[in-house]
């Protein structure tokens, strides 16, 4: 594959896995050059100032974590939110050009179908059906003056434990040579 260049990658496009969508509803693509700030930006102003009721989050390959996070991040800062998971392979088709072809042939070039992981994750502020695969209910909320030490949706971080002896770093000797060939250099040593 050393000759070869990739000139094209095209993803096989697939109906949302959820029936009775609006048709209106927003569908945020997430890809792996996307930048979470712009999707939450667009994403929250879709629900919070234009009112949306659902929202889809899909990515494939490598923005599979990447939308996961999406979602995450949007449900803590909304909360109250139902969410339905599916996940699926989509095909993507890659073609490949022969950087170095025989001479007087034609071209070659090489065409890879991918099956890569994919997810759709749909987000609602209206209840939705609770025997479906994939159906996560909204996390309950925490009241003011509640305890919230054993529950990270404050962002809460947990103490790091005191470091173990054996991970310490050992400490450095430094032994002056008193013989002519040393001529006085200095060694390192580790205990």
């Amino acid at each position: 594959m050393e000759n070869f260049r990739k000139v094209r990658t095209s993803e096989e496009e697939m109906p949302l896995p959820f029936p009775d969508l609006p048709p209106d509803v927003v569908e945020m693509k997430v890809k792996e050059g996307s930048k979470i700030r712009n999707l939450m930006n667009f994403a929250m102003a879709q629900m919070e100032l234009k009112g949306r009721r659902q929202i889809v989050f899909s990515g494939c390959g490598r923005a599979v974590t990447k939308t996961i996070t999406c979602v995450e991040i949007m449900k803590r800062k909304l909360g109250g939110l139902h969410q339905v998971t599916k996940v699926r392979y989509k095909t993507v088709l890659e073609v490949w050009e022969n950087q170095d072809p025989l001479p007087h042939g034609p071209a070659q070039n090489l065409t890879v179908h991918k099956n890569v992981p994919s997810i759709c994750i749909l987000l609602s502020r209206d209840p939705l059906d609770p025997n479906q695969t994939g159906y996560q209910p909204p996390e309950p909320r925490h009241e003011a003056g509640e305890d919230t030490s054993g529950s990270s949706t404050k962002g809460l971080k947990r103490p790091l434990p005191p470091p173990c002896e054996e991970l310490l770093p050992k400490k450095l000797q430094v032994q002056v040579s008193d013989s002519p060939r040393g001529s006085g250099t200095t060694a390192g040593q580790l205990d």
